[in-house]
């Protein structure tokens, strides 16, 4: 993970060019903010703030500050982190599970196999052009993603709230910031937990070994590499080798209940990315064995779900939760393994 540099710090040499603008020959000097929002469509001035912050704009070749002025024929970037989409976002009519919806926002049920935005090998299909064809002028948020103002993994099952507004993107983006939204996740992990409760709390970053994975890190290494994360879980379903909970996020880190899960050695129930599509716990004996593999084609992706979600409302301030049923696949796994607690003599 590239280093966040100060403005002073910053050349520009490890970042990817979003912006280019030129201020004209008569141009009265500017507050490069407001310079940029007469140029950015469906830009917020928080944004454009946040990224002065971190050193990410540009005049004439030098990072500057938010109140830095811009002057005639100067040439005015936005440098990132990450590398601009060179692909057209493509508006395309898939159908949306919207569980709420007003002049400021809604609350799509994201069905497990959707990806949440294009990237790399994912240009269409996803939340994005879905969202692009059902809502006209979506503002965009800090990596230019219409809409969003949080994610899920593309088989994570469940919630997400969108922004209607820029005023809504702003509000809700800084909740989820400042770790006042909540978020509830159930998932199915391999292992008989040892305590009803708990909290997981490990600095996150990219796996050097495996660039598809995040993982914890700690010590010394913590801080350079991962950023602080912390999981709540508790206890709901004891099923033998396998365990049912429910956690709550504090942060939301990629991949962050899958990583932190199998740090504490309770990998997700069929999370190929991490390992969880192998027998973890269990018996040796062959019934056990069909028994599991069958488990994994009724439930083909990682048994996570995002539940619940509550936010205050950018405009009226009430606070407002919404809550969705485990879908079929998660429940008919589940099943499975409460007959197989049952009958446990069974499969030995």
């Amino acid at each position: 993970m590239s280093e966040v540099k100060s403005p002073e710090q910053n050349d520009g040499s490890e970042l990817h060019e979003h912006y280019s603008f030129t201020a004209g020959k008569g141009q009265e000097p500017l507050r490069v903010d407001k310079f940029l929002m007469n140029f950015i469509e469906n830009a917020s001035r928080n944004k454009i703030q946040e990224a002065a912050k971190n050193g990410h704009i540009f005049v004439d070749g030098k990072a500057v500050k938010q109140n830095h002025k811009v002057k005639a024929n100067q040439e005015v970037k936005i440098l990132l982190e990450y590398p601009r989409e060179d692909f057209e976002l493509v508006p395309e009519d898939i159908p949306l599970e919207i569980v709420y919806e007003d002049d400021e926002l809604l609350v799509v049920n994201k069905p497990a196999g959707m990806v949440v935005h294009p990237g790399h090998g994912n240009r269409s299909g996803t939340l994005v052009n879905a969202l692009v064809y059902h809502f006209k002028n979506l503002p965009e948020n800090s990596s230019r993603r219409p809409g969003l103002v949080h994610r899920i993994d593309k088989e994570t099952s469940g919630l997400l709230v969108v922004a209607k507004t820029d005023e809504a993107m702003t509000k809700l983006a800084d909740q989820f910031f400042h770790k006042t939204s909540k978020r509830e996740y159930i998932a199915m992990v391999w292992g008989n937990m040892k305590d009803d409760k708990g909290k997981i709390q490990g600095h996150i970053g990219r796996n050097p070994k495996n660039r598809l994975q995040n993982l914890v890190f700690e010590g010394a290494d913590a801080d350079e590499f991962g950023k602080a994360a912390v999981t709540h879980y508790q206890v709901l379903e004891r099923l033998g080798y396998i365990t049912l909970i429910s956690c709550r996020l504090e942060t939301g880190r990629t991949h962050q209940i899958r990583v932190h899960l199998k740090h504490i050695g309770h990998t997700l129930f069929n999370d190929k990315r991490y390992g969880g599509d192998h027998i973890l716990k269990g018996t040796v004996f062959t019934k056990y064995k069909q028994f599991v593999e069958n488990a994994f084609k009724i439930l083909p992706r990682q048994a996570l779900h995002a539940k619940t979600l509550g936010f205050e409302h950018p405009k009226t301030g009430k606070w407002m939760q919404f809550d969705s049923e485990v879908p079929e696949d998660m429940q008919n796994t589940l099943e499975k393994w409460r007959k197989y607690a049952e009958n446990r003599s069974l499969y030995e």
